[in-house]
């Protein structure tokens, strides 16, 4: 019955990021593909697909019948379910909440709904989405303006008077810096959705982006205390930036090393752990400490990881490495700020990884594109991609979640 479940569903995400700029959660949107789709089920099955350090899960799920099944079982220990209060004019889903709340379970609520409408179910939210339309955007920059010149003259920095944004919500529709400053810094919003990843790289337009510092000293202090290959992979792995830069460093003419270097694994052994931690010394001045730039590279890092899952029908560690490759690098445009061909052509990445990546064209397409849509709320591209390669939705979902346990 379990395979059933996802078999029926196809899901999205989208990461929720906190005032840390870290991962506070993720928003996962579920779609039915067909009627029937057994609430209970899905919540045996998102509780096996997930560890004690998942990130928090928050369910939007797009059928009124199959949230009104999930609040009828829902309790403390299951993730966070998203009600709209639009639909609170229908029993099933107002006694729902009510019940599911009085268990212990985790309602956030979205949209707008008259008081009246609403009444004492307010209380049963332990949060809000917050939607900012264009006119939302700009009245919330102009109050955070004006909070911010009162303090210029003296007094102390209130949060924004008339912001559309509320301490402890989440905020949807963020599209500048600016914006998710005020939600984030001056706010106190819990999260935002998304994220504003061309407005926080227009500061290095014309320039690669620098490694962050915190990555590399985190991985230099992991090679004080001899490290496994694995974990230096993990932490260099990480940062695409950095691991995009040793890889044309252990290409280089003048490091000598007789063949082509087209894994960090490869590299490491090849280089040494010694000459590693010189080298990421001399990467330190360079290195930056933009704590906007985290959702940028973390998003690459989860669709790396998201191939890996995808693609993990008996594949071998090399491969799995390779696969992983393909995913951090997929926007390798965006890290370098010039055409894809340019810096792929610097570090000799196997043909698989070019033809996904600049083409749509090989074995490891499908699942890029798979990944790729799975970032979207929008169901539409996903069904198409499964469609054209003839991927199960099991398997698809199920990777997902997989990916969203880790």
């Amino acid at each position: 019955m379990a395979q059933s479940v996802l078999g029926n569903l196809t899901l999205g995400f989208r990461p929720l990021w906190g005032r840390s700029r870290m991962l506070a959660g993720v928003r996962l949107f579920v779609h039915e593909d067909g009627d029937g789709v057994d609430g209970q089920h899905l919540l045996r099955v998102l509780a096996e697909l997930r560890a004690a350090e998942s990130p928090e899960l928050l369910l939007s799920l797009h059928s009124r019948h199959l949230l009104a099944d999930m609040l009828l079982h829902a309790g403390a220990a299951d993730p966070v379910i998203e009600v709209p209060l639009e639909w609170l004019g229908d029993a099933r889903v107002r006694s729902g909440v009510i019940g599911a709340r009085a268990r212990g379970a985790r309602l956030v609520s979205r949209g707008e709904a008259p008081a009246a409408a609403v009444g004492d179910l307010a209380r049963c939210f332990e949060r809000r989405i917050v939607s900012l339309s264009a006119i939302d955007a700009g009245t919330a920059l102009r109050a955070g303006q004006r909070a911010r010149e009162s303090a210029a003259v003296g007094r102390l920095p209130p949060r924004a008077e008339g912001s559309p944004v509320t301490p402890n919500c989440i905020v949807e529709g963020v599209a500048s810096r600016a914006l998710v400053e005020h939600a984030l810094d001056q706010q106190g919003a819990w999260a935002v959705a998304g994220w504003p990843a061309e407005d926080a790289l227009h500061r290095y337009a014309g320039q690669p982006l620098p490694p962050s510092r915190r990555a590399i000293v985190q991985a230099m202090n992991a090679l004080d205390d001899e490290p496994s290959l694995d974990r230096i992979e993990q932490l260099i792995g990480e940062e695409p930036s950095l691991a995009y830069r040793l890889l044309v460093h252990l290409n280089s003419a003048g490091l000598g090393l007789r063949s082509g270097i087209s894994s960090l694994r490869h590299g490491f052994m090849m280089l040494g752990f010694r000459s590693l931690n010189a080298w990421l010394a001399e990467q330190l001045p360079q290195a930056t400490d933009d704590a906007d730039l985290r959702p940028v590279n973390a998003t690459m890092v989860l669709r790396g990881h998201l191939m890996e899952h995808l693609m993990d029908a008996g594949i071998e560690d090399d491969l799995r490495r390779e696969v992983y490759l393909c995913g951090l690098f997929a926007q390798l445009d965006l890290v370098q700020d010039e055409p894809l061909r340019v810096s792929l052509g610097r570090v000799p990445l196997s043909e698989r990884i070019a033809a996904a990546v600049m083409s749509a064209s090989g074995p490891y397409a499908p699942s890029l594109e798979a990944a790729l849509a799975l970032e979207s709320e929008d169901p539409r591209p996903l069904r198409a991609v499964r469609e054209r390669h003839g991927l199960a939705a099991e398997d698809v979902n199920r990777a997902l979640l997989r990916t969203l346990s880790t």
